[in-house]
């Protein structure tokens, strides 16, 4: 695919079947070739057309950066989207489960950023220089595409498959803890559904936010001072559904939950 015109009408066919609560069939099944590079200029048709509704640009997130989540979803690499305003949700919060479509929850942990970030050439101290703290989180991955039958061109186009996500209820200094062996238990309706460590995202969450920086500094986005920037599921996706509640709690980090309605 080169010619831009089917990519916006792909775009807004996502668009379209988020603001509906619709799925659609996978993009790369349509019958013609469909590169990464063409599903991330689907993707930012679709962010222009949610930022035309008023959201903002809050941060960036690594999808697929663990071993388990590329196993489940069949992908073999990381990829990136974008967190809007829209789907900001605090520690404690409901999240109306008729926003979304086919959600699946996952632990990890984010960085919130006091400096820019920009790539290529940015290094893991760098990270944790323009790190002002990490934050628990839980989030809540969707999918356009037809029961989640995905290829890494699918789920970049559909803005990496995002959600909602949720902070939880600390910062702190990314310093001050080690995020490679840091240990993460996710329960769900006060059972345990799933544990992981740090090092499940890429080697290391800050390894995670490196390689999301130099990617972007390749197509001239920086990651800025403020943003959010989520580094990766630390364990398998958890499907979930109206009336369930979930914590996550990360050594040294702190807890985060939520609820769904």
């Amino acid at each position: 695919m080169v010619n831009t015109q089917p990519q916006m009408q792909l775009g807004d066919e996502l668009f379209n079947a988020l603001v509906k609560r619709e799925v659609v069939t996978p993009l790369t099944e349509r019958g013609f070739a469909l590169s990464i590079e063409d599903a991330y200029h689907i993707q930012q048709r679709l962010i222009v057309r949610r930022l035309e509704t008023g959201e903002k640009v809050v941060g960036k997130k690594i999808g697929a950066t663990s071993k388990v989540v590329q196993n489940m979803l069949g992908v073999q690499q990381p990829d990136f989207g974008y967190l809007l305003s829209g789907m900001l949700y605090n520690d404690g919060d409901s999240v109306p489960t008729n926003t979304l479509i086919q959600p699946k929850a996952e632990g990890e942990i984010a960085f919130i950023l006091k400096h820019d970030l920009i790539g290529p050439g940015v290094t893991g101290a760098d990270v944790l220089r323009a790190t002002e703290s990490v934050m628990p989180c839980i989030e809540i991955v969707d999918s356009r595409i037809k029961d989640w039958k995905i290829k890494i061109q699918d789920t970049v186009a559909d803005n990496a498959s995002c959600g909602v996500f949720v902070l939880g209820d600390r910062a702190v200094d990314p310093r001050n803890v080690d995020l490679g062996l840091c240990g993460m238990v996710l329960e769900k309706n006060g059972e345990i559904v799933g544990t992981g460590a740090g090092a499940a995202a890429l080697g290391h969450p800050v390894n995670a936010v490196v390689w999301l920086a130099n990617t972007l500094g390749r197509f001239g986005i920086p990651l800025k001072a403020g943003e959010v920037i989520l580094s990766g599921s630390l364990a398998a996706l958890i499907p979930v559904r109206a009336g369930d509640s979930l914590r996550v709690a990360i050594g040294g980090i702190g807890g985060c939950s939520v609820r769904f309605v």
